[in-house]
């Protein structure tokens, strides 16, 4: 892949996530949806790659645009896999939250996992602790083995785990092993790529949530060393019948680095649309709007954090669609 579509790849997200910023706290999850998604879809027509969706807004039939199979891109450069979360987080958006993120990434072609869109149990670590956790093993060993590998006493470590009533045993787990728990209302991506980042004091991802958004989350912890692993929750039949559509038969199987993100290389990219503890969320500032962003690849080790100031007399509908 070309390097230079690393900055590239921040245009995408800081689109989406000006456009979307404006609908913070006013309740509407699903306008601030529309508007990142229409955002990065005007920019990625500025991409110089021949990019197909394979993490998306949904099916063709679901999703007027980023829907999976799209292909994006001005057609002229590298061919990639692309996946995508124009909004990660549309609730906490709608409720003035924090932590939600416009995200991207993209990797070789064929090298992205297709994920179908269902729960997905996960467990995610920074670099430290990586070939230290395994999902199928007890919560207590898996939070003494990340005590071990940080140097930390287990009531010191700190396990974010989404707020959902499914968790309710795992959160007793958690407990009764002393260790400290984040609840998060939504955000699992960057709950998982907080643990790569020790100034956000996350040491561990447990629990299930989306399995589209564990290879967005694979993505972005192949590029800082880190680790996750997954194990599909079908609920239904239906649900089945897509994992075997995969070639899936085992159910239980685990899915681990290689098999979320391929080979050696991965672009990630994410802007922060509400404060968090990674990054800042959009301000508007009078006729001028800043964003925080970072971006990240797999093959360079490169680590970029970008403010960024923009021009909203120049650029009054938050997106340009020529090169700026």
């Amino acid at each position: 892949m070309e390097r230079s579509l690393s900055m590239e790849l921040v245009r995408v997200t800081e689109a989406a996530a000006l456009s979307s910023a404006r609908w913070m706290g006013r309740g509407e999850k699903n306008d601030a949806d529309d508007a990142a998604t229409s955002a990065m879809r005007d920019v990625f027509d500025t991409i110089p790659m021949e990019g197909v969706v394979v993490i998306g807004e949904g099916e063709m039939d679901e999703a007027p645009m980023l829907y999976i199979g799209e292909e994006l891109g001005t057609g002229e450069g590298p061919k990639v896999d692309v996946a995508v979360d124009p909004l990660e987080g549309t609730s906490l958006v709608a409720h003035g939250s924090w932590n939600a993120l416009s995200v991207v990434a993209i990797a070789d072609k064929d090298t992205l996992l297709h994920a179908p869109d269902m729960y997905m149990d996960k467990i995610a670590v920074g670099p430290a602790a990586v070939g230290k956790v395994d999902i199928n093993a007890p919560v207590i060993d898996n939070l003494r083995s990340v005590a071990e590998a940080k140097n930390k006493k287990i009531e010191d470590v700190l396990v974010t785990v989404l707020d959902r009533p499914r968790h309710a045993q795992l959160i007793q787990e958690i407990r009764e092993a002393g260790a400290r728990i984040k609840v998060i209302a939504d955000g699992d991506v960057a709950g998982a790529i907080n643990t790569a980042f020790d100034w956000t004091g996350v040491d561990i991802l447990l629990g299930s949530g989306g399995a589209p958004e564990g290879v967005l989350a694979a993505a972005a912890l192949k590029c800082l060393g880190g680790e996750i692993q997954g194990k599909l929750l079908p609920k239904n039949d239906e649900e089945l019948a897509r994992c075997k559509a995969m070639g899936i038969e085992d159910i239980n199987k685990v899915f681990k680095m290689e098999d979320f993100c391929k080979g050696d290389d991965a672009i990630f990219a994410a802007t922060g649309v509400t404060d968090g503890e990674l990054l800042k969320g959009v301000q508007f500032k009078g006729s001028k709007a800043t964003t925080e962003s970072v971006v990240m690849r797999a093959k360079s080790g490169t680590v970029r954090f970008i403010q960024g100031e923009h021009s909203l007399i120049k650029k009054p509908n938050l997106v340009m669609n020529e090169a700026e």
